[in-house]
């Protein structure tokens, strides 16, 4: 059984092993986001703070797409699906940030859990055909692909680094904090 804090996150466990820790400390840190972004309406979501545009509806969004480009793109090599596919990439680098304004706060909350859903899949897809030793399918341009563990600890520190400007965003939002 796993312990949930007062702000309905799980605890990553105290004693598992490496998988269970990573997984853990992901799951807590997705639930972390799911507090910050809680019960807001469309006003909440796209406040900003100071000179920064970052918004807590583009934390969703750009999450939802790291989620899809690390699990399924990167690990699997499969290819963008909607919404990702229809980006010029190129020509707007900062698409997932700045189009969540154009989004609906049920839109942004669902395309962020379905992108977290597909990534358990595709976690668990790689942790019985290599572990966390399973290198990606798609390399860097020297040849070089990252292994499950990287991009677990990748994740990880994505969600944490996020969260922090997630906390800053929603009090000032709401005045609601907490860590």
């Amino acid at each position: 059984m796993t312990d949930v804090d007062e702000n309905g996150r799980p605890e990553p466990p105290l004693t598992g092993d490496e998988t269970a820790t990573l997984l853990g400390f992901l799951d807590y840190q997705r639930a972390t986001l799911a507090w910050k972004t809680a019960s807001l309406d469309a006003a909440g979501l796209s406040s900003t703070v100071g000179a920064s545009s970052m918004t807590l509806g583009g934390l969703l969004k750009h999450l939802a797409y790291v989620e899809d480009d690390w699990f399924s793109r990167w690990l699997h090599a499969h290819d963008r699906h909607a919404p990702w596919d229809a980006v010029d990439w190129a020509a707007d680098p900062d698409w997932d940030w700045h189009s969540a304004a154009d989004d609906s706060p049920d839109e942004l909350r669902t395309l962020w859990a379905e992108a977290v859903v597909r990534s358990e899949a595709h976690i668990a897809d790689a942790l019985a055909t290599g572990g966390l030793d399973r290198l990606a399918a798609r390399t860097w341009p020297d040849g070089r692909a990252p292994s499950l563990r990287w991009i677990l600890c990748h994740m990880i520190e994505e969600y944490a680094r996020h969260n922090g400007h997630a906390d800053l965003l929603r009090e000032a939002v709401d005045g609601e904090v907490g860590e």
